[in-house]
């Protein structure tokens, strides 16, 4: 008995020491832990959100630091997650002693230098993000042996050489998701036969600089879903033998390669054929590859889950196979830039969800068929560069959801149908380089939704133009050349307040050049050359500030014309055949100046008439100005009685009438005029204790529409405050008068910097644009999810963002803008079923920076800002305007800067860098912030409004580059300091 108990009690003395041993081994181990961690947050150089603040405490726990969860029953870190915290350094190899770490997240930083090649000893880790930062050199080998590695992200670097074998053929096959895409990877993709990723459901190789053909042993991925390889040099056969093996693919990316289709690149229906079988296929993009051959019947037969469809730049011929229009759930069909042939099928009107249809630059011939006006969701049509004839059909009146419809260099002829000014949402119509006849209808020139453009040119149109063309108050270009039309030049085109580009050449105008386009607030271009126009050229025109190019060539203008004003940049070139001028322009004939007989009667005249003044009309002068100024005090004082109701209470805001806004400002005169838009003018002025304000003047004939927009633009800026928004001095408002009073922002609006007058060089640099961007985008993060209410600005632009004395950016005209009711974070505020109609926000905003669910009837939502904010990036590096570049490329800027990508992005690179005044054009640094605000343009602007990142998250990373571009800047001026 006393033996029992004698062993009881060593059984029991055994356990307690063996529990203070391993508790002893537990908290050696998260020593180890500690260590590890503390040895990485030593290669952190810069943490400006302080998130490694804990991690500097003896007395907080490792598992209650900042990104780090622990498993709570070995007591091992399992987690680290810094993602999106602006930090810069390198990354520690020590973080291999985290033995039990499964979950490692450091996307969306600053970190530089490799990634370390101890990361492959986390035999425990399932997911691996690196992506977004500024990582460099090859990827290691050893990252292929992490077997329970189910996600993979190392996207959006700078990672270079070739992509290790082991990352195909020694993952496990619980790999799931593999992204290496937009780095400059080179080489094969390495996979060998007796590779196999069979648990693979997303591939992302897309922007690298991959050559060779997609190996066959991808075709063991069975599961995959989502494959993008666009943008890179992949060459062989389209890889029908292995999509075929795909049934759930979903996304398949294969654009801007060099594959060829079967047969020597003359056959397309094997490929295909190997897509009939992925019924989930929802988008397919084959653009740029060259790819020839007809397209086969047997695309009728793929998914009919199918909504895009790119096969555009290829050298495809023949007709249009009928059987297209099965897929009766595509939304963009795009076969422009091939060679196919043959008529328009009008089956193509059966698919009914069709919004977007691009068929330009093909050899196609016959009518367009009339059925086109049975397809209601049909927002673009584009069938320019054809040889199509006959006429235009009526039926184009039917389609309420038209914006771009573009016609141009065909053979149509017959006259404009009166019934496309039912088309009240149409934006553009190009209807030039055609044998069209008969005049220009009333009731198109009359399109006051045209907000783009308006193109007839070269046609066969005669008579006058029509006045109701100065309804077009929005539209931004306006071409009428190479026509015969006829009489006088209507001076209600200066109504046309947002026209940029005017071109009447080669008609048979006649009479004077009316003064009033000169005074167009935007106007940058007009040519009026071989017309029969005469007269003096207005002042007005040499007066603009705008103005950059003019033709008045080959009329019968007379006069002086002096080099000054908008006429100084100019030769003899813009005056040629008007024998009747004479100046000071380069190559044109002197002025020569007669003293005659009536110059002396005018002397002496002059001489007679000033003493007479002096002695009876002085008095007079002194009485009535006295007179004038008693009437006008007490004038002012009644209005402001009236307008204040005769209160004398102190306001929050200063209260300012009418009258004292018409002093300020000259009475709104012209040379005032700072802006104009769709529901009024911005003037400046100066009030009486010299504070300049600028005064937004709304326009009260627009009746419920614009009372709505000045109501919404009161209530957003009365309800919202933040160091990125306008601030409001105060209000005017009475029946007939309504305005809204703000500081006049000194630096003016980031639009004036972008694109000065006169082809000054604005003196903005690269970290002045990405500051301005941060703060931009601060501003609008606020709107979206820390205002009162909710706001969805729905018009960002450059000049909607006005600078202040020291270049902070500030959001302003929140007329259109939508408040979004405030739910709970599990509701979604924004039903996407619902339609609006064109004054509701169906296109809110501006041309070239609406989202493209706008155009086809969504409702307006923060994701549309965010493709807003994107042009805007893309727009600033560019340095080229999205109307430009729709004029000019015929496709939206994300569209082109996208062609440009990545093939051509060093050109583009290179020219923002000359454009625009850094310490250091050629460093590495800059040329990185470039490439970024790029990629982040590209990523707000995609087509699926569910991929695009929220705005909080854009200013997130707007706000780590600040950061990087700022210490990169004081080394850089340290640097030079030094040298010095």
């Amino acid at each position: 008995m006393g033996c029992c108990k004698f062993s009881m009690y060593n059984f029991f003395f055994l356990i307690m020491v063996f529990s203070i041993v391993l508790g002893q081994k537990n908290d050696q181990i998260m020593l180890n832990d500690r260590d590890s961690l503390v040895s990485f947050m030593s290669m952190i150089v810069s943490d400006p959100f302080h998130v490694l603040e804990s991690w500097n405490s003896s007395n907080i726990h490792v598992c209650n630091w900042t990104g780090i969860v622990c498993d709570k029953k070995i007591h091992r870190v399992v987690e680290l997650d810094l993602s999106h915290h602006s930090l810069r350094g390198t990354i520690s190899p020590s973080l291999s002693g985290l033995s039990f770490l499964q979950i490692l997240d450091l996307s969306g930083n600053l970190l530089e230098g490799q990634i370390p090649a101890e990361l492959g000893n986390l035999v425990k880790l399932n997911q691996l993000s690196l992506s977004s930062n500024l990582l460099e050199g090859e990827i290691p080998n050893e990252l292929g042996f992490l077997h329970e590695l189910k996600y993979l992200d190392l996207g959006t670097n700078n990672l270079s050489g070739a992509i290790p074998p082991s990352l195909f053929c020694n993952c496990s096959a619980s790999l799931q998701y593999m992204d290496l895409s937009n780095n400059s990877l080179r080489g094969e993709i390495p996979m060998d036969d007796h590779c196999e990723l069979s648990g693979l459901k997303f591939l992302l190789l897309w922007s690298n600089e991959l050559v060779g053909e997609v190996p066959i042993a991808l075709s063991k991925s069975t599961k995959l879903e989502w494959l993008d390889l666009e943008s890179n040099s992949l060459s062989g056969t389209l890889p029908s033998d292995i999509v075929s093996k795909m049934p759930k693919l979903q996304f398949l990316y294969l654009s801007y390669n060099n594959f060829d289709s079967h047969s020597g690149n003359t056959d397309l229906t094997p490929f295909f054929a190997s897509l009939v079988n992925s019924t989930n296929l929802q988008e397919l993009e084959l653009a740029g590859n060259n790819l020839g051959g007809e397209l086969p019947p047997i695309i009728g037969n793929i998914s009919k889950n199918l909504a895009q469809i790119h096969l555009d730049d290829n050298l495809i011929y023949g007709p249009i196979p009928t059987q297209i229009s099965s897929l009766v759930n595509i939304t963009l069909l795009n076969l422009s830039s091939n060679h196919l042939n043959g008529t328009i099928p009008p089956e193509l009107c059966r698919m009914g969800k069709l919004e977007r249809l691009y068929l330009s630059n093909n050899s196609l011939s016959g009518v367009i068929p009339s059925a086109f006006g049975n397809v209601s969701h049909l927002g673009l049509l584009d069938l320019s560069k054809n040889n199509l004839s006959g006429l235009i059909p009526n039926t184009f009146a039917n389609l309420p959801q038209l914006r771009r419809l573009l016609l141009h260099d065909n053979h149509l002829s017959g006259t404009i149908p009166p019934s496309l000014g039912d088309c009240v949402n149409l934006e553009i119509l190009d209807l030039s380089h055609n044998r069209i006849t008969g005049t220009i209808p009333s009731a198109v020139a009359g399109l006051s939704s045209l907000k783009l453009y308006l193109n007839l040119s070269s046609n066969y149109l005669h008579g006058p133009i029509p006045l109701e063309l100065s309804k077009m108050d929005m539209v931004l270009a306006i071409d009428l050349s190479s026509n015969n039309l006829s009489s006088n030049v209507p001076s209600q085109l200066g109504s046309c307040i947002a026209l940029e580009y005017l071109n009447l050449s080669h008609n048979s105008l006649e009479g004077p050049l009316p003064s009033s386009i000169g005074r167009l607030p935007y106007l940058k271009e007009i040519d009026v050359s071989f017309n029969v126009l005469s007269g003096e050229i207005p002042q007005t025109f040499q007066a603009s500030s705008t103005l950059q190019n003019l033709n008045f060539s080959y009329n019968h203008f007379s006069g002086n014309v002096t080099d000054t004003g908008a006429f100084s940049s100019l030769t003899m070139s813009s005056f040629m055949g008007n024998i009747k001028l004479c100046g000071s322009v380069q190559g044109m004939k002197s002025c020569h100046k007669k003293r005659g007989r009536q110059f002396i009667i005018t002397i002496l005249l002059s001489l007679l008439i000033t003493p007479i003044f002096c002695v009876v009309g002085y008095p007079l002068l002194l009485r009535s100005r006295f007179r004038n100024q008693f009437t006008s005090f007490n004038k002012s004082k009644v209005i402001e009685d009236v307008e204040q109701g005769g209160g004398r209470k102190e306001q929050k805001y200063p209260r300012i009438s009418r009258m004292q806004l018409i002093e300020a400002t000259g009475g709104f005169s012209s040379s005032s005029l700072i802006g104009a838009g769709r529901y009024g003018r911005v003037y400046k002025g100066v009030l009486k204790n010299n504070m300049s304000i600028a005064v937004k003047v709304i326009d009260t004939k627009g009746g419920g529409e614009i009372s709505g927009s000045f109501k919404r633009e009161c209530q957003i800026l009365k309800r919202t405050r933040h160091r990125n928004l306008i601030r409001i001095i105060t209000t005017c408002s009475r029946p007939d008068f309504k305005a809204l009073v703000f500081p006049l922002m000194s630096n003016g609006s980031l639009e004036n910097h972008l694109y000065p007058s006169h082809g000054l060089r604005h003196q903005l640099d690269l970290a002045q644009l990405v500051n301005i961007c941060s703060d931009v985008a601060e501003g609008v993060s606020y709107l979206h999810h820390y205002s009162p209410v909710k706001v969805v600005h729905c018009d960002l632009k450059p000049s909607n963002i006005l600078l202040d004395y020291n270049m902070t950016a500030l959001v302003t005209d929140f007329g259109i803008s939508t408040l979004v009711k405030a739910v709970e974070e599990n509701t979604n505020p924004i039903d996407e079923s619902v339609t609006y109609n064109s004054t509701d926000g169906l296109l809110c905003g501006s041309i070239g920076y609406i989202a493209p669910e706008y155009g086809m009837g969504r409702r307006a939502s923060t994701k549309g800002d965010v493709f807003s904010f994107g042009v805007l990036l893309l727009e600033i590096v560019t340095g080229k305007r999205p109307t430009d570049v729709l004029f000019q490329q015929g496709s939206s800027l994300h569209e082109w800067v996208k062609s440009q990508y990545s093939h051509k992005l060093e050109a583009m690179i290179d020219e923002a860098l000359q454009r625009c005044t850094t310490v250091q054009r050629d460093s590495t640094i800059w040329h990185d912030i470039v490439l970024e605000l790029i990629e982040l343009g590209l990523m707000c602007t995609q087509y699926n409004p569910s991929t695009r990142p929220t705005m909080l998250d854009v200013a997130l990373e707007i706000g780590r580059l600040k950061q990087y571009v700022s210490t990169s800047s004081n080394s850089v001026t340290e640097d030079v300091t030094t040298k010095s």
